[in-house]
């Protein structure tokens, strides 16, 4: 495992994930920057990996809006290392995590890898969408086996304090107001993080084939296949805290989306994948886990 640990959110928290992974006997980690291209071309040639999974980036829309610089370095710049590591070590099948937020304006519904993705409405959805451009061109070149995973909005325990599942039940809890953007009158097709695994898992065991002639190169929605209205999410939430949220309502964001649904059909015939958390036992477990983590 690699990562900067980087303060865009606590550090500690980071540390804390990672003090639950070290004592697993084939668990390594290493301190890397992905921009820094001499770091980490040496650990892939220090390393010999059947395949990579790739979820290191600059995460958040409304981030991307005021931080751009960072995006460029961990999401163009660091996207790009990872792809040349994986191709001067000749690794095996390269998992990367693309994003929702590449379907930008469309208004078509569900999202299916098969529309158009050139309208991103932030940049760090622009930068999502430059990953899976990135990527096929490595495929195509080096015969580099690439999945990218469009995710639908992930939750679960020990997720990103930035997410609004997470602030939201950390706001409900302290007796603070929650902003809600919009009015209310958006939704998210909101994913349980067992649910992702088990697809990415799936995934990376499936790597596209070697064909003369093909680029070895496949993108996949992973996704609940279940929109929520943000009043029935913030409802979930207000259930299993069993608080009752004061909202402070407010317009539009910047690079937000009305709604996200993912046509999952293409994933679910590939790996069989099917999500099976509703939103209401996601949320409970998020809510135990954060009453736990934060005594």
């Amino acid at each position: 495992g690699i990562d900067n640990l980087n303060d865009y959110y606590a550090p500690q928290l980071k540390q804390d994930r990672l003090a639950r992974l070290r004592p697993h006997p084939r668990f390594h980690f290493e301190r890397v920057d992905i921009a820094n291209a001499e770091a980490l071309f040496a650990l892939f040639s220090r390393e010999a990996f059947d395949a990579v999974v790739h979820l290191a980036a600059q995460a958040g829309v409304r981030y991307s809006i005021d931080h751009p610089l960072s995006y460029g370095q961990s999401n163009l710049v660091g996207f790009l290392n990872m792809l040349e590591a994986c191709r001067q070590a000749r690794s095996g099948h390269l998992v990367y995590a693309s994003s929702s937020s590449v379907y930008g304006s469309n208004s078509k519904l569900p999202f299916s890898e098969d529309d158009r993705v050139d309208t991103p409405v932030s940049l760090y959805a622009a930068t999502k969408r430059a990953n899976e451009l990135m990527a096929h061109s490595y495929s195509h070149l080096y015969a580099l086996p690439t999945t990218g995973l469009r995710f639908f909005t992930v939750y679960g325990p020990w997720g990103r304090p930035d997410m609004a599942y997470y602030s939201f039940t950390r706001s409900i809890l302290e007796g603070r107001p929650i902003d809600v953007y919009n009015h209310g009158r958006m939704s998210r097709d909101f994913t349980y993080i067992d649910d992702v695994v088990g697809g990415l898992l799936g995934v990376l065991d499936q790597p596209p084939p070697v064909v003369p002639g093909t680029a070895p190169y496949r993108l996949f929605n992973i996704g609940n296949h279940q929109p929520v209205s943000l009043t029935d999410f913030i409802a979930c939430i207000e259930a299993a805290t069993g608080r009752q949220a004061t909202l402070h309502e407010l317009p539009m964001q910047s690079g937000d989306v009305l709604a996200t649904y993912a046509d999952v059909d293409r994933l679910a015939a590939q790996v069989g994948f099917a999500p099976s958390t509703p939103l209401q036992q996601g949320i409970e477990r998020f809510v135990a886990w954060y009453r736990e983590y934060n005594a």
